[in-house]
């Protein structure tokens, strides 16, 4: 377990990580977790008093790495750029399971579940999130048939929210 304060920052303009609120994991802290290490790995632990658990640190470069912090996490935390958190991490070995329903689904469906075998473990693990996250059963279907309609088509994550936010748009602008 590390422990160490780190100020919340938010990337101007960093290709698809514009807008993110994150913080940085200096190469010295992240040798500590896992050495020798340059790769996405997951960890666990705590911002303060909110735990998180199976959030990726991402590579920066010169062993240096940042962990995005997304909304739910400022929100639980109170803050915003600029503000300092108190970081507790280790490595998180679990492995984020997909729901049964969704296995089932892919399974009925060949080229989807090609497609989702061929993701990365991270990539994989979004769709997990997005779909263990639902609140009701009628939004846990929904997203799966929206996950296995884009599987289906070769779409990764950020396609398919792309391609529904589109969707979405063109349904308001009749």
């Amino acid at each position: 377990m590390i422990r160490f304060n780190a100020t919340l920052k938010k990337f101007a303009s960093q290709g698809e990580k514009t807008g993110w609120t994150y913080i940085d994991i200096p190469e010295s802290k992240a040798q500590q977790l896992k050495p020798g290490n340059k790769k996405t790995f997951r960890v666990k632990g705590k911002l303060d008093k909110f735990s998180f658990k199976q959030v990726a640190l991402l590579p920066m470069g010169n062993g240096s790495f940042i962990l995005a912090v997304n909304g739910a996490m400022r929100k639980q935390i109170g803050k915003r750029m600029g503000a300092t958190v108190n970081v507790q991490m280790e490595i998180d070995t679990r492995e984020l399971k997909p729901p049964a329903e969704f296995i089932t689904c892919l399974n009925d469906e060949p080229d989807a579940l090609a497609f989702f075998n061929q993701l990365t473990k991270g990539h994989q693990n979004y769709f997990t999130k997005l779909i263990g996250s639902a609140k009701t059963p009628e939004t846990k279907a929904k997203r799966i048939a929206q996950a296995i309609n884009g599987l289906s088509r070769k779409q990764d994550f950020g396609q398919i929210l792309r391609a529904l936010k589109s969707d979405r748009k063109n349904l308001f602008e009749v």
